[in-house]
């Protein structure tokens, strides 16, 4: 990983564990429930900026080795790894 990427998404991920436990301790203790959906809604705000943190991190690494090479098949392989991940984050469940 690039260091300063690294960096900041390790940092994030701590602060989502926080949250996650301050969301545990208030289901535990029966909060009310709004504070509870809040909860739970920043911590999907702070997954979905890990998330493109680290997808960040793929783009300037990964994806850009493999789209710069002369091997279709990777990138090709690089291509389908960024549309299946459009995809799962779009797929909607109604």
């Amino acid at each position: 990983m690039i260091a300063s990427i690294k960096k900041r998404a390790t940092h994030r991920a701590n602060i989502v564990e926080g949250q996650f436990k301050g969301l545990q301790k208030a289901i535990n203790n029966e909060a009310y429930c709004m504070d509870i959906l809040t909860q739970s809604l920043a911590i999907q705000k702070s997954l979905a900026s890990l998330n493109k943190l680290i997808l960040e991190n793929h783009l300037r690494t990964h994806v850009s080795e493999m789209m710069g090479t002369r091997d279709g098949n990777q990138q090709e392989k690089a291509i389908e790894e960024l549309l299946s991940l459009y995809e799962l984050n779009n797929v909607r469940g109604k």
